[in-house]
C-alpha cells in the first residue's frame, strides 16, 4: 500500500492507495510541536478504524512545507515501519521540467499539484491552490513548470482584517448575496470574497495570456469549494489534487510501481 501525505501549514492530508484506488483518506491538524510518537498513534488509530494496519504500508511519499515535520515524519515511519519516506524535492523524478530560477525554493505541494494537473488535463494549464496561501502555477504545453504567483490566502486575509481593524469582527466566509453590503458582516464578506475573485481572475487571465494556447484551469485546496462557484474561469476542481500528484510521482520512483 502506498501512503501519500500532504503536510501543509494548516492541515495534513493522508491518502492510502492500493490496486488502482484510494482505500482511505483522512485529515489531521498540523501541529509542528507534536512528536513522532503522537502522530504515529493518531495515524495508527485512524487506520485501524478504517480497517487497515500500519504494517500494510509499503512505501511513503510526502510533500512537506513545514520543515520541522519533515524530521518528525521521517523518524515516525522509520521507527514504526522501517520505512524511509520519499520527500518531493530536487532530484526526485516528477516528469516535469522545472524552469524556475531556483527549483529548490519550489514548494513540494506546488510540484505535486502541477504533476497531477498536467497528467489529468494533458496540456497547458494553470493550477490554483486555495490554502493558507493561494498559489497560481503555470505549466506549458510541453510539461514545463514555468513559475508561480503567491498571494495571501482568503482566511489569512480575513484574519488580518479582523486583527488590524478594532471595529471589524471575525466573520464566516460565505457569499453575502450582494456586493453592496447592508451591515458590517455582509460588507466584509462582500469585500473579501468578491474582491478575492477579482484577484483570482486577474492573475489567471494574465497567466493564460503568457502561457498561450488552449490553457485549462483547475483548482484545489481546502477553500476551492467556496471560491470556484463564484467564477467561470476555473473549469475543474479537485480538493485533493496534491494527493493524486504524490501518487503519480510515487509510481515514477518506487520499484514496486506496478502494484500502485
Amino acid at each position: 500500500m502506498l501512503c501519500c501525505i500532504d503536510i501543509g501549514n494548516t492541515n495534513i492530508v493522508i491518502g492510502l492507495w492500493e490496486k488502482g484506488e484510494w482505500r482511505a483518506k483522512f485529515r489531521l491538524r498540523t501541529v509542528s510541536e507534536k512528536m513522532p510518537d503522537e502522530y504515529a498513534m493518531l495515524i495508527k488509530s485512524i487506520m485501524a478504524d478504517r480497517g487497515f494496519a500500519f504494517e500494510d504500508i509499503s512505501d511513503v511519499i510526502i510533500a512537506c512545507v513545514v520543515p520541522r515535520l519533515k524530521t518528525v515524519f521521517t523518524k515516525l515511519f522509520y521507527e514504526y515501519g522501517g520505512i524511509n519516506p520519499l520527500f518531493v524535492e530536487p532530484g526526485v523524478k516528477t516528469g516535469l521540467h522545472i524552469r524556475t530560477e531556483n527549483p529548490s525554493e519550489l514548494g513540494a505541494d506546488i510540484v505535486a499539484d502541477a504533476v497531477a494537473a498536467y497528467t489529468r488535463l494533458g496540456g497547458p494549464c494553470v493550477v490554483v491552490d486555495f490554502g493558507t496561501a493561494t498559489t497560481f502555477s503555470a505549466v506549458s504545453e510541453d510539461g514545463e513548470f514555468l513559475g508561480v504567483a503567491i498571494a495571501p490566502g482568503l482566511e489569512v486575509s480575513a484574519e488580518a482584517l479582523a486583527h488590524s481593524a478594532a471595529q471589524l469582527p471575525h466573520i464566516t466566509l460565505q457569499p453575502p448575496g450582494s456586493v453592496i453590503g447592508k451591515n458590517t458582516i455582509h460588507s466584509m464578506q462582500a469585500g473579501l470574497l468578491y474582491g478575492y475573485i477579482g484577484l483570482v481572475e486577474y492573475l489567471v487571465r494574465k497567466m493564460i495570456d503568457e502561457i498561450g494556447g488552449d490553457v485549462k484551469v483547475i483548482a484545489t485546496g481546502g477553500l476551492c469549494g467556496l471560491i470556484v462557484p463564484l467564477t467561470e474561469l476555473i473549469t475543474e476542481m479537485d480538493p485533493e489534487l496534491t494527493l493524486d500528484g504524490l501518487r503519480i510521482i510515487g509510481k515514477k520512483n518506487f520499484k514496486r510501481y506496478e502494484e500502485y
